[in-house]
């Protein structure tokens, strides 16, 4: 593909199902050549940078349309580029997962290209309902820009959820995949929002951090994919039904945030358990390997000794 991608990436690319044409462009813009570079930068951030635990992609279909569901986790959107990475690299075969962007990033010139030629569209009913007609995997995030506009004390609460989501289900018979995201708090710790300055920059606001600048730190992030939810309907019910429908999916995004987060404390703390073990090993073989040798060693071996002989003698 390109001296930038490696061969591994490069043949996922190529398996994944999708309408390329002899320029490597499907219909909807995404190229492949996009997508290579893309996953390599992905690459980077999941195998090496981040540790990403990832459970229940078995509940993820591996053919046909299906909407990703889950909760922004803080900071920036990193839970959204590692909920695309799992999919790429945890699945066999590999899906893309096509995000709904929100607008401010069609306005940008750089990252307008890119996430046109990566799959992440402007988030309008008409793209998703599209997309999701053609068997897509559409990832979603209910709570827009407010999600990520968390703050560190708020990283693993849920704020209002939009309910346009559960009507394209409905209307397009597509089965919900609530996930839940932790540790995207942790990646970037906010504990305020700039929106003067994020209007300099064209962006809603801009993140604020203990060291200012919102990059994002190599910690340790879960994500937990639960199983299929489906609704009978056609997504014209009323306002009740369906926000009944959303409360049952943000219900289950809030238990698996919980069950991400369990196995992400049990595995900090072997982690910490382990660090603390082999901190003190060195000191500990130091301060007790001469005192046991030289104070027990002879007697240990001089009095194993003679028993030993004297048992013989009796024998």
């Amino acid at each position: 593909m390109t001296l930038l991608v490696s061969d591994s990436i490069a043949q996922r690319v190529q398996r994944l199902e999708i309408p390329f044409n002899s320029f490597g462009v499907d219909p909807y813009g995404i190229s492949r050549k996009h997508l290579g570079l893309f996953f390599s930068v992905l690459d980077f951030f999941y195998h090496h940078y981040f540790s990403v635990d990832v459970v229940g992609t078995e509940n993820v279909p591996a053919r046909g349309r299906a909407m990703l569901v889950g909760n922004h986790s803080g900071g920036v959107a990193i839970d959204g580029a590692m909920v695309v990475a799992s999919m790429f690299f945890e699945m066999d075969p590999p899906r893309l997962a096509e995000g709904m962007a929100e607008k401010f990033i069609n306005r940008l010139p750089f990252t307008s290209l890119w996430s046109s030629r990566t799959g992440q569209f402007t988030g309008l009913p008409e793209h998703a309902s599209r997309l999701l007609e053609d068997e897509r995997l559409l990832m979603v995030f209910p709570e827009g820009a407010r999600g990520t506009a968390k703050l560190y004390s708020e990283r693993n609460s849920l704020v209002h959820f939009g309910s346009g989501f559960v009507r394209l289900a409905m209307k397009t018979r597509t089965p919900i995949i609530p996930f839940g995201f932790v540790g995207g708090g942790e990646a970037v710790p906010t504990i305020a929002n700039s929106y003067t300055i994020g209007r300099l920059f064209g962006v809603p606001y801009i993140p604020i951090t203990p060291y200012l600048v919102p990059a994002p730190l190599p910690v340790q992030l879960e994500i937990t994919y639960g199983e299929p939810m489906t609704f009978p309907g056609t997504g014209a019910e009323e306002d009740e039904v369906i926000l009944g429908h959303v409360d049952q999916v943000k219900a289950k995004i809030a238990e698996l945030i919980d069950v991400g987060r369990q196995r992400r404390r049990g595995k900090l703390a072997l982690d910490q358990r382990g660090a603390t073990a082999q901190a003190r090993g060195p000191s500990h073989d130091s301060s007790r390997g001469p005192s046991h040798d030289s104070s027990r060693g002879p007697s240990h071996d001089s009095s194993r000794g003679s028993s030993h002989d004297s048992s013989k003698e009796r024998a």
